[in-house]
């Protein structure tokens, strides 16, 4: 992810966000553009995996909303009920296995051709940890 200088600084979610974000079906996400306005709100799938959220591009590196959100470094979500200030981060090495079980359990019912886009090798390539800025 491209190295953006934040006027705020990145804080940890608290439980009661992990809960409301974690278990809401779809998450709103609005990067910034150059001039600091946000771009219109795109509708994707979240997912917790012990204390982060992590969204991935379901349509790869090339997915417009993807390619924005790494430029800008910031942005803002909307999801379970609240809205929040966001850095758009890489996520530690070794939690992609997590990743992909939490998107199991919450959209399996989906199907497998759905639920495969955001899961596996590929999708790691392309997944976004989404950290709070106070």
């Amino acid at each position: 992810m491209e190295d953006v200088a934040h006027e705020a600084t990145t804080t940890t979610w608290t439980t009661g966000e992990l809960t409301a974000i974690g278990r809401a079906e779809e998450l709103g996400l609005a990067s910034r553009r150059p001039d600091g306005t946000l771009r219109p709100y795109v509708t994707m799938w979240v997912v917790r995996a012990g204390d982060d959220l992590y969204v991935r591009s379901a349509r790869g590196p090339a997915n417009p909303w993807y390619a924005r959100a790494l430029r800008s470094g910031t942005g803002r979500i909307r999801a379970g009920g609240l809205e929040r200030e966001v850095t758009f981060d890489q996520p530690a090495s070794g939690v992609h296995a997590g990743i992909d079980a939490a998107y199991h359990a919450k959209y399996d019912r989906y199907g497998p051709a759905i639920v495969g886009s955001v899961v596996g090798q590929d999708a790691a390539a392309v997944t976004i940890r989404l950290l709070p800025i106070s």
